[in-house]
């Protein structure tokens, strides 16, 4: 009778365990980016929607010397949150093999409003951009698949991948997934709360000379910032131009990739917020201050055949000494101190 009584409770606590639903798996959860007011509303892409994981996974992954070669740069290496994310003061940042780079590194705000990435527009999306700086030979230098395997191997990564993209137990970390992650993180990076912004939102005052600076800023005839930088929002439209560096490129910019010869000596226009912080200027990182930029944009801008037209068209010498100062003095008011400080973007090892 024992036995039996024994039987029947086994039973009756198997069969309740199997009417158990299995543990419900926790959903990534989503992320709730906030613009700034007088930003536009951002394109997120329907394939990576930015999550609370996925976010903190690219940030962890932006700043882990683990995706170079030696294991001894990361991301953060050569765009540092102190610095606007770009490279200190440097011209050009050094790889893990101790070569320089040719172009100054890009500072890494407002990604998510270009429409493609690199000086010359070599990456189309903000995901495909992540892999360039690991495979260049002169960067990070290290293939993909030594990527995989070391995520893989790690004693952490594999959980938070499947975390952050909602993944089966058994899932492997795969090189897409790395470029969402930090695609996420990166779309983050967002600048708007300089003086120039709380005064749009009338929050604060600009001085005479600042208000000075942003009408010659606007103005045609004299400052003619405004075709390229547009007022307002990112400060850039983003698009490729010849600002008269050299009569003949030494290099070609977005020609190399698109072999058009049209496209000869053009660069990405960038946006001119946190300039305080980003020096030096231009693709080539040749001019050391503002002074420099506005008295090249004042006078020293060459002519050739791909050479912008608002330039081929522009005065030499519009512009007096006071006109550059004050010029300079409107840009120091895109200057966002608080972005450099930000917890959120911070090294979280």
């Amino acid at each position: 009778m024992f036995r039996l009584c024994l039987f029947c409770l086994l039973s009756l606590f198997i069969l309740q365990c199997q009417k158990e639903d299995p543990p419900v798996k926790k959903q990534p959860t989503p992320f709730d980016l906030v613009i700034p007011k007088g930003l536009p509303a951002m394109n997120i892409p329907a394939d990576n929607p930015m999550t609370v994981e996925g976010v903190a996974l690219g940030r962890r992954l932006f700043y882990d010397p683990i995706l170079s070669a030696d294991s001894t740069q990361s991301c953060s290496s050569c765009h540092q949150q102190a610095h606007g994310f770009v490279d200190g003061n440097l011209q050009f940042s050094i790889g893990i093999d101790g070569q320089p780079g040719t172009r100054n590194a890009m500072p890494l705000f407002n990604l998510g409003w270009q429409r493609s990435f690199f000086w010359d527009g070599g990456a189309a999306n903000m995901e495909s951009q992540v892999v360039g700086p690991i495979t260049n030979p002169v960067e990070m230098h290290e293939d993909l698949p030594r990527v995989a395997l070391k995520l893989n191997r790690h004693p952490e990564y594999p959980t938070l991948f499947r975390e952050a993209f909602d993944l089966p137990d058994t899932a492997a970390v795969t090189i897409p997934m790395l470029m969402k992650a930090i695609a996420q993180f990166e779309r983050t990076l967002i600048s708007g709360n300089s003086r120039y912004d709380q005064w749009k939102r009338g929050d604060t005052q600009l001085t005479a000379q600042e208000l000075h600076g942003m009408d010659l800023f606007q103005d045609f005839e004299k400052g003619d910032c405004s075709h390229c930088h547009v007022l307002g929002s990112t400060f850039s439209d983003f698009e490729f131009r010849n600002n008269g560096l050299d009569s003949i490129p030494v290099d070609e910019g977005r020609f190399l990739i698109t072999l058009l010869p049209n496209d000869k000596g053009k660069f990405k226009t960038p946006s001119l917020r946190n300039l305080a912080y980003t020096a030096p200027y231009m693709h080539d990182g040749r001019f050391a201050t503002l002074t420099e930029v506005l008295a090249f944009y004042n006078s020293g801008f060459k002519d050739s055949p791909t050479l912008d037209a608002n330039l081929k068209h522009a005065v030499k010498g519009r512009l007096s000494p006071e006109d550059m100062a004050d010029i300079i003095a409107f840009l120091h008011t895109l200057d966002d101190p608080d972005f450099l400080s930000s917890p959120a973007f911070a090294n979280p090892f």
